[in-house]
């Protein structure tokens, strides 16, 4: 464990290092908050709420495309083969990038927050306990599939190439940009199987409906089955070299890390329970409030006029 807290803390400060981070991390999230404000909660309240889950879920997503590039990026570069040489192992290489992922992404997290709050004029701040735990295992659910992902691919225009799929999926479809009642039938039951719909309907319920973490029970076990399950396959098809091949029984592995989503997509299908309460939500957030109307009040009796 001494050896992944040693590798976490030189990851943390080659990420400080690095204006990207600043930029991708706080600035770039930000300026989606206040846009996406700007255009669907110009009146404050509850919308902003909706607004914040999708940023924040877009945040938390990131993950998947930063660390399955600097894999890739280590690995063409010989970096991976000098760790090889010391006693540090697949296992304590992966653990390192989870948890600077996590650290590095806090503050964004929190910053995020306060500005819904102080600045854009969010009334309440939701269940905060099942935002941040979401949000953490959110990002080590991506963070693993990212590193899945940079293992399968042999380059990294190959991993470019996986991650805007995939990243346009989870974008589009899981209601990050467009919210989910809003598609069409067949991609809602098709947005049911993508690990980041979990994650958006669960900040969701926990911003707006101030739902506790015993009430997320599905988000929960999806997210932290998946990522525990990916990890599982990350070591078994790690590679060192950029030399090494992907034996043919890596991609059942590959398969392995879909199961949770593919068997609750499939329960939920079935159910239909996440699809009406993601309508619910959308309907009463953005539903035409009617102007408050005080009764009329009888006015004093004039006098009559005197000839």
């Amino acid at each position: 464990m001494s050896h992944a807290w040693t590798l976490t803390l030189f990851r943390l400060r080659l990420a400080m290092r690095n204006r990207a981070f600043l930029v991708f991390g706080i600035i770039v999230p930000l300026a989606f908050l206040f846009l996406f404000s700007a255009v669907f909660a110009r009146n404050g309240g509850p919308a902003v709420a909706y607004v914040l889950a999708s940023v924040l879920a877009m945040s938390v997503m990131g993950s998947f495309w930063g660390l399955s590039q600097q894999l890739v990026i280590f690995r063409e570069q010989g970096i991976l083969r000098r760790f090889r040489l010391t006693p540090l192992g697949p296992g304590t290489m992966l653990v390192s990038s989870i948890i600077s992922n996590l650290i590095l992404m806090i503050p964004g997290i929190a910053a995020e927050i306060a500005v819904a709050h102080w600045v854009l004029h969010m009334q309440a701040l939701g269940n905060l306990l099942s935002v941040f735990v979401l949000s953490a295992l959110g990002a080590a659910t991506f963070a693993t599939l990212g590193l899945v992902v940079a293992s399968v691919a042999n380059s990294m225009m190959e991993t470019q190439v996986i991650n805007q799929l995939l990243w346009l999926s989870f974008l589009l479809l899981s209601g990050v940009a467009i919210p989910l009642p809003s598609l069409p039938v067949w991609l809602q039951k098709v947005a049911l199987y993508l690990p980041a719909t979990y994650l958006v309907t669960g900040l969701e319920r926990a911003l707006i409906e101030f739902v506790p973490l015993n009430h997320l029970g599905a988000e929960l076990a999806s997210l932290g089955g998946s990522s525990l399950l990916a990890f599982f396959v990350c070591q078994q098809i790690f590679r060192w070299e950029p030399e090494e091949k992907m034996p043919r029984q890596a991609k059942l592995w590959v398969a392995a890390a879909l199961v949770p989503f593919l068997l609750l997509g499939a329960w939920e299908t079935k159910q239909g329970g996440r699809l009406s309460e993601a309508r619910s939500i959308l309907h009463n957030t953005f539903a035409e409030r009617p102007a408050q109307r005080t009764a009329p009040t009888d006015a004093p009796a004039q006098p009559d006029a005197k000839p």
